[in-house]
């Protein structure tokens, strides 16, 4: 990886931006677009465009690669009269996780620094001691004494991240929060400045979504797919690897870090799409995974798939390890793997492609 590049990547892991929140990273992922896109752009969801044009006269409509720049968080819902702070997630939090983590606030006078509480294990009685932690039993400490303190820093409804900074491991091994799925966002723009030098024939337009964590309507992807009409979309985000103890890979595969990107097929999936994805892997001998998605995909794919008229869309996934928690593992190996994948799909799509089925 380019030392460009991992300064860009270092930043945008950097950056708090939960859902509903992200402006933090849309910024930043937006001021490295301008680079080297021919247009940048945000729009009122908090979705942000990054294109690069094709060569072909007319221009066909473009190639879409998304990946959300959202990630999992927390809610201030409650400031108490002795100063506490009582929270939401949101999104998909294990709350076992939370006890005993620093946090960062985003507040309207910055990042303001607290703790999550919970009462010592010697002040539990034993049956207390054995139950797991629920989030409303939680709270946060800012270090106010009263409710005039905290309330003048903090307001009800401002967000924030477990604070947990960037590590790097052997094997080129990074550790952090985030990663779900600022790798996303990160690998479109990545293919985008790959593409900046010897562009597709087809337009390609990176998009960093919006509020994938908590898209239960569809999020950005859907109001950003609506937007572009593309010929066709390729969802970039995580997926669980599973060569950690005691994953049962008869139920959730084998995937590996550092064993490169993973396919999806089935549900939210253009089947063409996916076999031109394969065969651009075949080409530039990239290692791949098959994921099988029965029902749904669980990502932006969901629901570009089905936005406006129907979209040709395909998944490719990052293995991720310890998904959901503010050490999140990603192999850097895979990140390139990736990029290059997508940038050799691209190029190998025509102008005039048809993935209609049938």
């Amino acid at each position: 990886m380019a030392d460009l590049s991992l300064e860009f990547f270092n930043a945008l892991l950097d950056a708090p931006g939960p859902s509903g929140f992200e402006a933090a990273p849309a910024r930043r992922w937006r001021a490295e677009a301008e680079g080297f896109s021919t247009e940048v752009r945000a729009d009122v969801n908090g979705n942000s465009y990054a294109m690069v044009a094709g060569t072909a006269s007319p221009a066909p409509p473009p190639i879409m690669l998304a990946g959300h720049v959202d990630e999992i968080g927390l809610i201030v819902v409650h400031i108490d009269d002795e100063g506490y702070l009582w929270f939401d997630p949101i999104g998909g939090w294990d709350p076992q996780v939370f006890v005993g983590q620093r946090v960062s606030l985003l507040s309207r006078g910055g990042v303001v620094a607290g703790v999550i509480g919970k009462l010592a294990i010697h002040m539990l009685e034993k049956e207390e001691r054995e139950k797991v932690s629920k989030t409303h039993e939680l709270w946060i400490d800012i270090g106010a004494r009263n409710f005039a303190e905290a309330s003048a820093r903090v307001r009800v409804g401002d967000a924030g991240v477990l604070a947990a900074g960037r590590v790097d491991l052997p094997n080129r091994r990074v550790v952090g929060r985030s990663m779900d799925n600022r790798i996303g966002a990160f690998v479109v723009l990545e293919t985008l400045r790959e593409l900046a030098r010897a562009p597709a024939p087809a337009p390609v337009v990176a998009v960093a979504t919006a509020q994938e964590e908590i898209s239960h309507t569809g999020g950005g992807a859907r109001t950003s797919a609506t937007g572009l009409t593309p010929l066709v979309a390729v969802v970039v985000d995580v997926t669980h690897a599973t060569d950690t103890p005691g994953v049962q890979k008869k139920r959730h595969g084998d995937v590996k870090l550092g064993g490169g990107p993973v396919l999806s097929r089935g549900s939210s999936v253009n089947s063409r799409v996916f076999e031109a994805l394969a065969d651009a892997a075949g080409a530039e001998k990239i290692p791949f995974v098959i994921h099988a998605a029965p029902r749904h995909t669980g990502t932006d794919a969901d629901a570009i798939f089905t936005s406006h008229r129907g979209v040709a869309t395909a998944l490719v996934s990052v293995p991720l390890r310890y998904m959901h928690t503010p050490n999140e593992m990603v192999a850097l190996e895979d990140l390139e793997a990736t990029v290059r994948l997508l940038a050799s799909f691209a190029r190998r799509v025509p102008s005039d492609a048809d993935f209609s089925l049938g």
